[in-house]
């Protein structure tokens, strides 16, 4: 594998990648071809693994790539990709960015952090943006906000609702200021989106963190979450670090924001097709129907 001296060691879990498989022990049997689940250790044929929308049988979930996600959940040929030609060039210069999306674009096979566009779902129609983990960890720089704010913008233009899956480490720090504008950027046009009497659905996937958590992924109507997902805006240690306290156990994961009252429903992922599909036809012109 190449070596790329720009992508520094990870400095914490989420960028460690804390929900992506462990490599098989040395000597097991087929250990290319499965995956060990973090949750249980058990060993899984990747075939298997697949046809189950990447979950393991004892329900953990992988994170998986925004096109993956895409095919699952949308009308077979139903998705139709918007802003393609959008992609970052470095506005500040930060040193070894260039190299770096170079680099992640080669692994990923993905231009941005994001994939936007029109679909259906179980035949309702709706835009739809999907961010992706595999790039940088779905930060948040000024192409991922002008996408989406786009998305947002064309919504309201056709009358359509929002579907969008939400993963991320928070802004993307070689941006800087550029990239926190588009907290604002991004909550403005959902903001008009809303204003037109039009559903926004939301969906947080492991890990929703930063600007992206306190901005547009907490601004659905509905918001949805991936079971045992991390969401949340500072990592818990900063957390404790200020407050001065020990957290409890479970926080900042969907099952600890569901008993708080942050999110509507966690929905598993084999599931969401159907759920989500049932919430765009209820919500059909932005108004709730029986």
């Amino acid at each position: 594998m190449p070596s790329f001296p720009f992508l520094h060691k990870p400095q914490n879990p989420l960028e460690q990648g804390g929900r992506t498989s462990i490599p098989a022990r040395p000597g097991e049997a087929d250990s290319e071809l499965a995956e060990q689940c973090p949750n249980c250790h058990r060993q899984t044929e990747l075939s298997q693994l697949w046809s189950n929308a990447n979950t393991c049988s004892c329900g953990y979930h992988f994170r998986i790539k925004a096109a993956q996600r895409i095919r699952l959940l949308t009308d077979p040929d139903s998705f139709v990709s918007e802003f393609d030609g959008l992609a970052s060039n470095d506005p500040l210069e930060f040193p070894g960015y260039r190299k770096k999306l170079e680099a992640t674009r080669n692994l990923s096979g993905g231009e941005e952090a994001v994939l936007c566009g029109r679909a259906s779902i179980g035949g309702a129609p709706c835009c739809l943006f999907v961010m992706d983990p595999y790039f940088m960890m779905g930060s948040m720089g000024t192409v991922v906000g002008e996408k989406i704010t786009r998305t947002f913008e064309l919504a309201t233009e056709l009358n359509l609702p929002v579907v969008g899956y939400t993963v991320s480490g928070g802004a993307r720090m070689q941006e800087g200021m550029l990239s926190l504008m588009q907290m604002a950027k991004t909550s403005a046009a959902v903001k008009k989106h809303s204003n037109a009497g039009l559903f926004y659905l939301t969906i947080l996937t492991d890990p929703t963190t930063g600007g992206v958590m306190a901005s547009f992924a907490m601004e659905g109507d509905i918001i949805l979450a991936e079971p045992g997902a991390t969401a949340g805006f500072a990592g818990a240690r900063v957390i404790e670090q200020t407050v001065r306290k020990k957290l409890p156990p479970g926080f900042q994961t969907s099952e600890f924001l569901l008993d708080h009252g942050f999110i509507d429903a966690i929905v598993p992922r084999l599931e969401q097709r159907a759920v989500i599909s049932k919430l765009l036809f209820i919500h059909q012109g932005g108004t709730a129907h029986e």
